[in-house]
């Protein structure tokens, strides 16, 4: 594992965290947590580039810019989750491995949580877990950057 880029891609909303609902967000920032998230990865030799916007547009050009220089990408979409077929596309369209995460546990929020559009074009979801979850969704790309062309029950693929 290393010699990667990774894109932390942080849609509406995220820059409030730490103030917003902090009994479903955390108490932590979205500083703190990428500091936190750019430490773990520089240990194991990734590099982590780190963008956040309120703006759908800002995100898809953030997406197709990653396609020029990121092996792939932490995608914390926010609300655009839920209905930004832009998004969507433009994960498609770069064909980079996206991880989709949420602090939340979107599955047990409002319906209108419960389905992502995104997720159909990512290669998984981590939900759930705080800040724990952005943690996981990066130790999952590495493992399929590190894995790539391993069928996923090799004795290569235990985590």
């Amino acid at each position: 594992m290393g010699g990667y880029r990774i894109l932390l891609l942080n849609g509406p909303n995220l820059n409030m965290l730490g103030i917003r609902e902090p009994s479903i967000y955390g108490s932590d920032s979205l500083a703190a947590i990428v500091s936190e998230l750019r430490t773990y990865a520089r240990e194991r030799g990734v590099e982590l580039r780190d963008f956040q916007s309120n703006s759908e547009g800002a995100l898809v050009d953030a997406i197709h810019d990653a396609f020029n220089w990121a092996s792939g990408i932490v995608f914390n979409a926010g609300a655009y989750t839920h209905y930004s077929y832009a998004l969507r596309d433009a994960i498609s369209a770069v064909k980079l491995p996206v991880v989709e995460v949420h602090l939340s546990n979107v599955h047990a929020r409002d319906e209108f949580r419960h389905k992502s559009v995104i997720a159909p074009v990512c290669l998984g979801v981590c939900a759930g877990f705080g800040r724990w979850s952005y943690f996981a969704g990066l130790q999952a790309l590495l493992w399929h950057l590190d894995n790539k062309g391993q069928p996923e029950h090799s004795s290569k693929a235990s985590p």
